[in-house]
């Protein structure tokens, strides 16, 4: 490995000299031509300076760094969901491209064993935290990126998606076919010990946007959980009730999926009927009957992007934090139809 002395000797200028240069001194006064040999010939010896040898090349990286993955589901949980699901295998594909340690910790009959997080370099974090969890992570480990939330935008790093940008795109959309009758199935999501409901931002985006075009209608909202069962038991509901939006804002593929079901077995047409648009465009919505509309977010690059949030942060001992927001982008199938 090329030392500050060989470069020293080379270019004849002294060793406090090189080493002020290629730290970018600015208090430094030397001469370009000088400034410019000095690069060249620890570009020519592949000197590294010492925090760039801290920092590494990703693609050389030894498996010194360990990472703990810190899921917010049971493993059984996960399986129903491919949404998490596809967001770490964004970051076991990554971190295997790097040659990254990652240890999974599943939740168990909610409870986390974050004793374990003493042992990492760093934690990703992947769910719905509580503030309070997310300090009992801290003082286990100073190293942690959520995904998917993002419990305190001034402690933490994050990676989350632009659902205001999302969930307008697909309301301009049903708006523009001519619906003014839409509806919304969507879930609830809790945290912490005592459960507390987390505000959906799908669900409040949309409520915002019908009351300003002046068309919301409370009772065309159903709110369960984020399950195929839950979509089709919500529904087999608003089928009952008999008033019927012409379509639906669904908060998830796997929603979409069971209230498509429901449609089917009432007789009710989709689109002719109903026009249906889904959340996260899940690999199954493409082979629906018929193909979903969808909103595709990119859950496997979120899962990269943590990754390389927490490895920046252990490298560059990074103190400010970042938020990183995803965009999405809307897929155009078959469940939607203008209205005639």
């Amino acid at each position: 490995m090329a030392t500050l002395k060989d470069i020293a000797k080379l270019t004849n200028v002294s060793l406090s000299t090189v080493s002020r240069v290629l730290n970018y001194d600015g208090s430094i006064s030397v001469t370009n031509e000088t400034r410019k040999r000095i690069f060249e010939v620890a570009e020519d010896l592949d000197y590294r300076t010492p925090k760039q040898r801290n920092k590494g090349n990703y693609r050389n990286m030894d498996k010194s760094i360990k990472i703990g993955v810190l899921h917010w589901y049971s493993q059984d949980e996960e399986l129903e969901d491919p949404y998490y699901l596809s967001i770490r295998k964004g970051i076991e594909k990554y971190s295997a491209e790097k040659n990254i340690q990652i240890t999974m910790i599943f939740k168990n009959s909610d409870k986390y064993t974050i004793n374990e997080l003493r042992r990492f370099d760093g934690v990703v974090a992947i769910g719905k935290f509580s503030n309070e969890d997310a300090e009992g992570f801290a003082k286990r480990c100073n190293n942690i990126t959520f995904v998917d939330y993002s419990p305190n935008v001034k402690k933490y790093d994050s990676v989350v998606i632009d659902f205001k940008a999302a969930v307008l795109d697909g309301l301009d959309y049903l708006s523009k076919l001519g619906h003014t009758n839409i509806g919304y199935i969507g879930g609830l999501e809790y945290v912490g010990n005592d459960k507390v409901v987390i505000k959906d931002e799908r669900e409040f985006i949309f409520q915002q946007y019908m009351k300003e075009k002046g068309v919301l209608k409370s009772d065309y909202i159903y709110i369960g959980q984020f399950t195929a069962e839950d979509g089709y038991k919500l529904m087999k509901k608003a089928i009952d009730e008999g008033d019927l939006p012409t379509a639906f804002f669904v908060g998830s593929d796997s929603m979409a999926i069971g209230a498509l079901r429901a449609l089917y077995e009432s007789g009710i047409s989709v689109p002719k009927d109903v026009s249906i648009i889904g959340f996260n465009d899940i690999p199954t919505a493409k082979y629906l009957v018929p193909p979903l509309t969808t909103i595709r977010v990119y859950t496997e690059f979120m899962g990269s992007t943590a990754v390389e949030l927490l490895i920046e942060r252990i490298n560059d001992n990074r103190e400010i934090p970042k938020k990183v927001v995803v965009p999405t982008n809307m897929v155009l199938r078959e469940s939607c139809k203008e209205i005639k």
